[in-house]
């Protein structure tokens, strides 16, 4: 993917251009720290294995990933981060409101880079990707600090939150090469279960991993008071004095007791419970490409329904 992603990555510099310095500075800072860049990844790999080879495939590659980086701006705002990738957060170095108002520069633009493809289901399909995003974003702020949370609730803000421009990314390579629908909802439902299965190692991450691994603080999730999977799972599975004793710290967004409540975590195999769900995802995520030729692309996405379950950052 080498050379298809420095086409994409020549695309994001030429369209985060703006005559505001300051726009500059904060979109090349975020976009220069790197990351996975697994979105638009999605978008190459299938317009490829679908048989697409046409510039759009470029375009719209870095329109997933200048969503995916205005969402990131506005998180750490939310979130209050100061780390992310290794760096300090664009908030904690150029403060809040540049962070939020250069986003929406970002989303504005990766827009106008939609509206340049000229195809209707392009746009239907990322306007509705980056509003169920904007939705999943107003569940976790609902259910912050709320130990007693469904699983199921707690899913359903990672299918709108993360897996949701997964399933974008994906379902857009199959919309460039213009496959019948059966396909195109197989591709999304490929990109659908990839992305949880991203969410959930995640989310078991920050209580597994540790802060140079991960780019971001350990920790950091329970600070914020977010009930993810693995806590869900050890109050399940844990004495009552554990289950209170994590309860308080999810209420509280309480990070004291950190060492405590990941051991708990940990000898409650809450950790292998979050990674065996990712990895049921994933399974989802292979079945879903029976419909896709064989290909080098498709053996790609094969390799990711392997990578997003056993990284460890």
């Amino acid at each position: 993917m080498a050379a298809d992603m420095r086409q994409v990555d020549a695309v994001i510099q030429r369209r985060l251009a703006s005559d505001v310095a300051l726009i500059n500075q904060i979109a090349h800072y975020i976009i220069s720290a790197g990351g996975k860049r697994i979105r638009p990844m999605l978008v190459l790999l299938f317009s490829k294995a679908l048989g697409f080879s046409g510039p759009e495939r470029f375009e719209l590659a870095a329109t997933v990933e200048f969503i995916h980086t205005a969402t990131l701006l506005h998180d750490d705002v939310v979130d209050e981060s100061a780390l992310r990738r290794g760096r300090e957060t664009a908030n904690a170095l150029f403060g809040n409101a540049a962070s939020v108002l250069v986003g929406d520069f970002v989303y504005s633009r990766a827009f106008q880079m939609m509206v340049s493809v000229n195809r209707m289901r392009v746009l239907e399909v990322l306007a509705d990707a980056t509003n169920v995003i904007a939705e999943g974003e107003v569940l976790q702020l609902m259910n912050m600090h709320d130990p007693d949370i469904a699983v199921e609730d707690y899913l359903r803000v990672i299918r709108f939150k993360t897996a949701k421009l997964f399933e974008a990314s994906a379902r857009l390579g199959a919309v460039l090469a213009d496959v019948p629908r059966d396909v195109e909802e197989a591709c999304a439902d490929y990109g659908r279960s990839l992305g949880t299965a991203f969410q959930l190692v995640d989310d078991l991450l920050d209580y597994e991993g540790s802060t140079p691994q991960l780019g971001k603080n350990v920790g950091d999730d329970l600070r914020e008071g977010k009930p993810t999977l693995p806590l869900l799972v050890a109050m399940e599975r844990g004495t009552a004095q554990e289950r209170d004793l994590i309860r308080h710290a999810i209420e509280e967004g309480e990070v004291a007791r950190l060492a405590q409540i990941v051991e708990i975590v940990r000898r409650t195999g809450a950790i292998g419970a979050t990674r065996d769900a990712a990895r049921a995802e994933a399974d989802k995520a292979r079945q879903a490409l029976g419909s896709i030729p064989e290909s080098a692309s498709r053996e790609a996405l094969l390799e990711f329904c392997v990578r997003s379950v056993d990284r460890s950052f």
